[in-house]
């Protein structure tokens, strides 16, 4: 059963005595991943928080995403590190198969979409990190859902904010956490193509009932077809729900057609629809699925992260694309870095902005190449498996869709998370 996705607060007003006076009013646009973790850090640290979601309730759905090296770290600090592990896809390892459907590798070390199955890292559906992660910032979070920012006017010394929803509050500080088409970050910094940077490919992803009777594992199915990348099949929730996954080539990414999701739909049917094995079953669910996702893969690149009183967190200032597999890991390390800076800053947000971007970027940027290094090696190896292939052999260790070397961990690793204090921290 999919989880319960209605609104976990009310969109009411919390009185603005909540938090430590002094402390600073802090405005999030954004309920996923990055919003709800800095939310959490904020609130226990004495700032008066609200956070702006413009979906009428959470989100439900979305694919699986990866906590890893000091996000563990982050999630353990948060008290949330059990309650991760309980809802982690826990797979068990992976096949490969070609494009009539026979396998051509088959593993237990390492999955496509979690890597190294020897770490503590933790998979999880996108949807139930958020659903952790908002339930752990506690009651004295002010959520507004069906909302959004329509206008900001940086005073200089405050921030005056108009809703969709007609009324008008002032803030400290706003943060823009509202994904890759922020548009916290079009009102404050320009139009998204100044700072978007195409990579490889688009990708759409849907939930559908386990036809395949797959038991905690993952299927890579490849293609030949210059139009498309493939598929990745996994069960999900105790094997009660399939994530299905599709790749696209060669499409415009500035089409403004490809946000409609009917279109995306039927592309991808028309892109499929020559294709073998269970793709056109799995197709069938993707019609009406309630959950359906497509987008490019693209990355954010920004010369800062900041412009007066307005601060970019997570995938809004600096995405790292799928291809990654960093972006929700950097969201939670982020957040509790710029929390901690604001914190220790005691709301100079002058100074805690230039901390913040000063202890991340080189970090950031780390892993931003990781996508690169991701698109080139699957590349190469989709290319050696099919040369494989069409001689009669099948694809080998090498020739996996994955980053799973030393390099990779190395950049994941890569960064000593601070200590702001928890024990002194204002209490939940």
């Amino acid at each position: 059963m999919a989880p319960d996705t209605r609104p976990t607060r009310t969109a009411r007003r919390i009185p603005h005595s909540s938090g430590t006076p002094g402390r600073g009013r802090v405005l999030i646009s954004g309920a996923s991943v990055a919003g709800p973790a800095l939310a959490y850090w904020l609130h226990r640290y004495g700032f008066r928080v609200t956070v702006v979601e413009r979906a009428p309730a959470l989100r439900p759905g979305g694919q699986a995403i990866d906590v890893r090296g000091p996000a563990i770290e982050v999630a353990r600090r948060m008290g949330v590190l059990d309650e991760l592990r309980a809802h982690a896809t826990d797979l068990r390892g992976m096949s490969v198969l070609d494009e009539d459907g026979n396998e051509t590798h088959s593993t237990t070390d390492v999955t496509v979409s979690g890597g190294r199955l020897d770490r503590d890292d933790i998979e999880i559906l996108r949807d139930d990190l958020v659903r952790i992660l908002v339930r752990a910032g506690g009651p004295g979070i002010e959520y507004l859902f069906d909302d959004s920012i329509a206008r900001i006017d940086d005073r200089g010394d405050e921030i005056r904010v108009r809703f969709t929803g007609g009324h008008e509050r002032a803030f400290d500080i706003v943060v823009g956490a509202d994904g890759i088409h922020s548009h916290t970050r079009a009102l404050a910094f320009g139009p998204e193509e100044e700072f978007l940077r195409p990579l490889a490919g688009h990708l759409g992803v849907w939930t559908a009932p386990n036809i395949l009777d797959l038991d905690r594992w993952q299927i890579v199915y490849r293609t030949r077809d210059e139009q498309t990348w493939g598929s990745m099949v996994m069960s999900v929730r105790k094997n009660s729900e399939l994530r299905v996954y599709v790749g696209l080539n060669g499409l415009d990414h500035s089409d403004p057609a490809l946000r409609d999701p009917e279109v995306q739909k039927q592309l991808i049917a028309e892109r499929y629809a020559h294709v073998g094995w269970e793709i056109p079953r799995l197709l069938t669910y993707m019609w009406e699925a309630p959950d359906f996702h497509f987008d490019a893969g693209a990355q954010i690149h920004m010369d800062s992260w900041s412009t007066g009183r307005v601060v970019l967190l997570g995938d809004a200032g600096y995405c790292g694309s799928p291809a990654s597999g960093q972006g929700s890991s950097m969201a939670m390390v982020a957040a509790y870095v710029l929390a901690g800076q604001l914190k220790a800053a005691d709301g100079d947000h002058r100074r805690a902005f230039a901390a913040y971007e000063r202890a991340l970027r080189p970090w950031v940027t780390a892993n931003q190449a990781l996508a690169d290094r991701q698109i080139d090696r699957a590349g190469n190896a989709g290319n050696a498996a099919n040369a494989e292939s069409s001689e009669g052999s099948g694809g080998g260790e090498d020739s996996l869709p994955t980053v799973v070397d030393d390099d990779f961990y190395a950049v994941v690793d890569d960064f000593i998370l601070p200590d702001h204090g928890e024990q002194g921290a204002i209490a939940r």
